[in-house]
């Protein structure tokens, strides 16, 4: 069974050069859902697009992998917006050809235990505020202004997304009254603005307790970031029945259906310039592949600072300077020979925090990893997923993560995936046994019932989805990324392209989005048939 689940969960075609169909419209690096719903879109409208793929499955953060008889969702582990037509809900469908269904988490989708105090997160706009009227019944104004707040942002990301497509010489004259448009919340943290809302510490950490859905605490992250998210989950979360690899396995068919493909084992060396061109790819095999358009969804350090020549890159060398690597982060994938039912495993997350100072918890543990861990989250994947066991009968499964700084691992840098020593293992090993404390903590039933438990690292990261720092949310969500105007799926090379998280924002529906940005960047008014698709209402429609 194991092999026929490896093989089921490889998406994609393996690269060879005789396997190349081209000539090819577009070659895209990448195929997290950046570079994946960038395909889709491109297809529809007869472009024949190859992807390049260096791990051995397509789908990025959004791939799952098989060990020991389990499996687990990698990076995805829940998403919001799904439960209804919205924006979010219909581009997913559109991409993914209605071939993907999604399951509804419980209506207390995710549980905060900060100290000893447990809050929840309830889905619904007024159930949640209601709940937090409850446990904060003082606090009612500052709370009515919080949803004010959520709300005025989210009108103005059209504004925003919209800087994200002007082309240069539009970028000089509109972008300034454009920029006035934009709330303060898109150049503030989010602990600045919420401040001056409330002095209430608890409130601020019940409404900032998903900063890990965006790896930065709320002095640190852009209060339009935070407030992205707080929209996003809403009306609760929601998981793709099958598991998270069926969003590849379900876009896969419309590159396909173009003549494209979607190539894995395929590690690009270098885009090629050629009269001040993006022109096409040099991969590590010595290959030459050529084409008129060059998307990176690699992620602009990986972009700039290692697939580009230098003289190409030169211009945003100073640029890069003005981001910082996202943090990285420790995995654990968690086997039990039961069920998710019989082990009382909740279709819900968990959220845990020493304390209400997420700021200071954070910074007494990238100093000496022996303090408490700032933030551990909890998914219970095999209760979310109504199908998982018939691929799995008799078992469930777990992840935990929470961050872990590079730095931490600088000693074995340059070391090869499964090769990296005893010392190393046995790091791991006492971060795992830490964290599982967590675990049993809270789920005491769990203790001695483990049969399987596997680490990841940012050495992890670093080799599977090719971040130098293993880095999980690309670059920073911090106010100045927001400032950056050359985060844009436009570049000032002409040929190249850019899309992926680091161009909107992170995580599922970021990624997607920004396919569909750079799509529209690149093909202009060939797209607008397949757009207008997606952005007009469907009625009645909703999750599983």
């Amino acid at each position: 069974m194991a092999s026929l689940t490896a093989s089921r969960l490889r998406i994609g075609q393996r690269y060879r050069a005789h396997r190349l169909q081209g000539p090819y419209d577009a070659l895209i690096i990448g195929s997290g859902l950046g570079g994946l719903s960038c395909a889709s879109l491109l297809s529809e409208i007869g472009w024949k697009v190859a992807v390049f793929e260096q791990h051995y499955t397509a789908g990025g953060y959004t791939h799952s992998y098989e060990r020991a008889g389990y499996e687990w969702d990698v990076g995805l582990h829940y998403v919001g917006d799904m439960g209804a037509s919205t924006l979010a809900r219909r581009c997913m469908d559109h991409i993914t050809g209605g071939r993907l269904q999604w399951q509804a988490m419980d209506s207390a989708y995710d549980h905060f235990f900060i100290g000893a105090e447990r809050y929840t997160a309830i889905a619904g706009k007024d159930a949640y505020r209601h709940y937090l009227y409850e446990h904060f019944p003082q606090e009612r104004r500052a709370i009515d202004r919080y949803f004010r707040l959520l709300d005025k942002i989210g009108k103005a990301m059209g504004v925003y997304t919209l800087t994200r497509l002007l082309k240069p010489g539009q970028l000089r004259w509109l972008l300034p009254p454009l920029l006035r448009l934009l709330p303060d919340g898109f150049r503030r943290s989010t602990r600045e603005v919420l401040a001056e809302l409330t002095d209430n510490s608890t409130l601020i950490a019940v409404l900032t307790a998903q900063w890990g859905d965006l790896g930065l605490p709320p002095s640190q992250s852009a209060f339009v970031m935070h407030a992205l998210i707080a929209r996003h989950y809403m009306y609760g979360g929601y998981y793709p029945v099958g598991g998270s690899w069926r969003i590849a396995e379900s876009i896969l068919p419309g590159i396909r259906a173009a003549g494209g493909e979607v190539f894995t084992y395929a590690s690009v060396e270098r885009i090629l310039v050629e009269k001040g061109r993006a022109c096409g790819l040099l991969m590590a095999d010595g290959q030459r592949i050529e084409a008129p358009h060059i998307i990176s969804t690699a992620g602009v350090s990986n972009t700039f600072e290692r697939l580009l020549p230098a003289a190409a890159s030169a211009p945003y060398r100073q640029r890069l300077q003005a981001v910082t690597p996202s943090c990285g982060h420790i995995g654990l994938y968690i086997g039990l020979q039961a069920t998710a039912a019989e082990l009382q495993l909740p279709r819900s997350n968990m959220w845990v925090y020493p304390s209400t100072d997420y700021e200071g918890d954070l910074a007494r543990f990238q100093a000496d990893p022996q303090a408490p861990w700032p933030v551990v989250y909890i998914s219970f994947p095999s209760a979310k997923d109504p199908a998982y066991l018939q691929r799995h009968p008799g078992t469930a499964t777990i992840e935990i993560v929470a961050p872990a700084p590079f730095a931490w691992f600088e000693a074995w840098n340059g070391s090869s995936w499964g090769q990296r020593g005893d010392d190393y293992e046995a790091f791991k090993a006492r971060l795992r046994d830490s964290l599982l404390e967590v675990l049993f903590e809270r789920l005491p039933q769990l203790r001695g019932r483990l049969d399987y438990v596997e680490v990841s690292t940012p050495l992890s990261s670093q080799h599977f989805n090719a971040y130098s720092r293993g880095e999980l949310y690309g670059i920073d969500h911090d106010p100045r990324r927001f400032a950056q105007d050359w985060l844009s799926a436009r570049t000032d090379l002409p040929g190249l392209w850019l899309s992926g998280q680091d161009i909107l924002s992170c995580g599922v529906v970021g990624a997607m989005m920004s396919g569909v940005l750079t799509a529209q960047a690149l093909a202009g008014r060939q797209l607008w048939p397949v757009l207008r698709r997606i952005l007009r209402p469907q009625r009645g429609m909703t999750a599983s």
